[in-house]
């Protein structure tokens, strides 16, 4: 009942916004004119048929089922077809025109967006569709919505109902139309519009913004400069990740072990292949061994359990020891075809059904 009433105040709000609180006094008065004007002149018209007769004339819809026979009666249809059509008229045409406003301006990224569980791109360069696309490309966050800042006239990307533009630089004022304290993560990217020895620094700036605004939101930065590594870890960075260097890595990897950076870039791609995902631990292997786990999901699951996330000591261990006992608070590291049912989020099962259902 709450947010009946909720949803009918911000409906009468927004027609007052736009001036059609008058316009829809009118339509009501012109309809209760018509229904009393013919169940005076047609007694024989209970006040329903009469209410039904005025909203069949003012609609142009015409059944024809009632009609006025006196000359007072037919006078009330007259003055509703001449008033009511145009009031009516009006009206539609007015909505037509809120609802296009709407989307003009949200396609130009100056109205609030008010989706939550989101993602959050800030900044755009030539990866960032790239990065949509692997978004895309994983169950976790294939239905997930994305918000990107950037200081573009239009919305970069159209042919993606759930991304979502918001026009300006990172501050406080953008961030709160972004909603980015219901955000999953953020990703700040290097701005190569800028000098690249000035580009970290506003990286950096943009990332103490957020992480000052919003402390517990998850930053993912990309530096241009391995040196400003320090500096962005001091404003808060969660992970960093340096333009270039990966791929300097893989070209060396790939001259000492023929081929091998296939496999590697396999598993950096949500869009082919197997990938790399971080999983809860199942409670049947809490107090097991590592070696115990590793077998039990190859055979059971055919995952290949690469590291384990000691959430307790803030690091990863890679290729533990067979022995290396699971607790509680681990999360591991896998290689799988597919991300598992269960480390998706319920947010985007509920999403995942909810389309089901429309088609």
């Amino acid at each position: 009942m709450i947010n009946v009433l909720y949803f009918v105040k911000r409906f009468v709000t927004r027609l007052r916004r736009h001036q059609l609180d008058k316009l829809v006094a009118f339509i009501l008065i012109t309809l209760i004119i018509g229904m009393v004007g013919m169940s005076y002149f047609e007694p024989s018209l209970s006040a329903g048929e009469s209410l039904w007769w005025a909203v069949v004339t003012m609609t142009t819809v015409g059944y024809g089922d009632i009609s006025p026979a006196s000359p007072g009666g037919r006078m009330v249809g007259v003055l509703v077809m001449v008033f009511g059509i145009g009031l009516l008229g009006m009206f539609t045409a007015t909505m037509a025109t809120m609802f296009i406003e709407h989307r003009f301006l949200e396609g130009r990224g100056v109205k609030p967006v008010k989706v939550k569980e989101h993602f959050l791109v800030c900044g755009w360069n030539y990866r960032a569709e790239r990065i949509v696309a692997e978004l895309r490309a994983d169950r976790k966050s294939a239905l997930s919505s994305i918000v990107v800042i950037a200081e573009f006239q239009d919305k970069p990307v159209v042919d993606d109902e759930d991304l979502y533009f918001v026009n300006g630089i990172v501050n406080k004022e953008v961030l709160a139309r972004a909603n980015s304290q219901h955000a999953i993560a953020a990703i700040i990217l290097a701005d190569e519009r800028i000098e690249p020895h000035v580009r970290d620094a506003k990286t950096i700036l943009d990332t103490l913004t957020i992480k000052t605004i919003y402390p517990d939101l998850y930053a993912c930065v990309e530096l241009v400069d391995r040196s400003n590594i320090e500096h962005c870890k001091r404003a808060k960075a969660d992970e960093v990740i340096v333009t270039g260097e990966l791929s300097t890595n893989l070209l060396v990897q790939g001259a000492l072990d023929h081929g091998v950076t296939q496999v590697i870039s396999e598993l950096l791609t949500n869009r082919i292949g197997n990938d790399i995902f971080k999983i809860l631990i199942p409670h049947e292997f809490i107090g097991s061994t590592f070696l115990d786990v590793f077998t039990t999901l190859k055979r059971d699951r055919n995952l290949i359990a690469l590291a384990i996330e000691r959430t307790s000591e803030g690091r990863f261990l890679a290729n533990p020891s067979n022995h290396c006992i699971i607790s509680d608070t681990d999360k591991l590291v896998v290689i799988g075809a597919e991300r598992p049912e269960d480390d998706i989020p319920s947010h985007t099962m509920r999403k995942k059904w909810w389309n089901i259902l429309k088609t």
